[in-house]
């Protein structure tokens, strides 16, 4: 965060920002869970508690606050024990919405104890600190994402708040940004956080390249749709087809009347034409890109390229036609750290940029967001690339 704040102090700072994010929502809506991929806010909250709990306070001696949540709230960490299924977190009705709170609580009691003793100088405990409280920014944005999804499920289409939370958006012509290629370097050096999978920095080679100045519109995906892109076979991957034909997709996933609305955070609005268009699998970014005579750019081009971009940052993810694999000389970080990103190098896409739903701190050139390519319930949007 760049401030001069202890590293508890930014902890603790982080976590009254989850809280507030789930302000809007009622006991109910936190404990649903809308699909496998997604998460109940209820676990959300317990889950971050969890890793600050598991992998800062317990290293240090300390009992566990609820030893029966090391099964509960477990994400993927097979190195510290077994967990509960991911698909069935929205079973979990106890521990109660109030329970979790007071366990939040213990917590940030127990973690408010470490500013100033000596454990705090610790690099051990400074890097957990640290990658916990990055953690936690993830599940914020996370939190976001899955009650927008579970809301979509309501026939009442709620809205999480009143105000629209797009970020304005004014329509400028689309221009080119030529790149001559070569030699680049990507990936994190220098200060400030980064995670492990943003690294080793390396050397890339790449041809000569065009990547558009800003990313596609709701009106211009609108054409797509139009023009029967979700019906031409010769625009899509294999998988892509098969998967819109299995789960007859015909739009982005929140889209209604044939992109006459879609469901925000601020609720149903009118289809914004200018806006960049959200919510789109990379099976779609990819058929649309076929579709306008362009391609997808390679993480590499968005890179080496993104100090030129418009909308590169804080307005939706840009898929990549990159598959999410390990830099050259990386090494996953050791225990149950190395589960962090490493373990997922395998079936995934990899995203750049940053969302509306995005905290700001995570909003950098080397960030590797990555997902499924059948993903469509992050903010996630299309940026073309071109070959010269």
């Amino acid at each position: 965060m760049g401030d001069s704040l202890s590293i508890v102090s930014r902890v603790l700072r982080t976590r009254r920002d989850t809280l507030r994010l789930a302000e809007p929502l009622s006991p109910e809506d936190m404990v649903v869970q809308s699909m496998p991929d997604a998460s109940p806010a209820k676990w959300h909250l317990a889950h971050t508690s969890w890793f600050f709990d598991r992998f800062v306070l317990q290293p240090l001696g300390l009992p566990a606050v609820k030893a029966e949540y090391d099964y509960l709230f477990n994400s993927y960490y097979d190195a510290v024990g077994p967990r509960h299924p991911r698909s069935a977190r929205g079973l979990l009705t106890r521990p109660s919405v109030e329970e979790v709170l007071a366990y939040r609580r213990a917590i940030d009691a127990r973690l408010a104890d470490l500013d100033g003793s000596k454990h705090i100088e610790e690099p051990a405990v400074k890097d957990a600190l640290e990658l916990g409280l990055n953690h936690e920014q993830q599940h914020q944005e996370l939190l976001l994402t899955d009650i927008l999804h579970l809301f979509s499920r309501s026939p009442l289409f709620p809205a999480y708040a009143a105000e629209n939370k797009r970020p304005a958006s004014e329509t400028k012509a689309l221009t080119w940004r030529a790149n001559e290629g070569g030699v680049h370097e990507i990936g994190h050096h220098g200060r400030g956080f980064a995670f492990d999978n943003e690294g080793p920095r390396h050397k890339v080679y790449l041809a000569p390249f065009t990547i558009a100045s800003r990313l596609v519109t709701n009106g211009e995906y609108l054409a797509f749709v139009r023009d029967g892109g979700y019906s031409r076979p010769e625009l899509w991957l294999s998988d892509g087809w098969a998967w819109l034909k299995g789960n007859a997709v015909s739009a982005p996933l929140y889209w209604h009347g044939e992109g006459a609305s879609e469901l925000t955070l601020g609720g149903v609005l009118p289809l914004a034409h200018g806006d960049p268009v959200v919510h789109v699998s990379h099976y779609e970014a990819d058929a649309y890109a076929r579709w306008a005579g362009a391609r997808l750019p390679t993480e590499a081009e968005w890179e080496v390229t993104a100090p030129q971009l418009e909308q590169a940052f804080g307005h939706a993810w840009q898929w990549t036609q990159s598959s999410y694999a390990a830099y050259p000389g990386f090494r996953a970080l050791a225990g149950a750290f190395g589960e962090y990103n490493g373990k997922f190098m395998s079936g995934q896409q990899v995203l750049r940029g940053s969302s509306l739903a995005t905290p700001v701190d995570h909003s950098r050139p080397t960030y590797r967001n990555f997902f499924p390519p059948n993903a469509q319930w992050q903010f996630s949007g299309i940026r073309l690339a071109r070959d010269t």
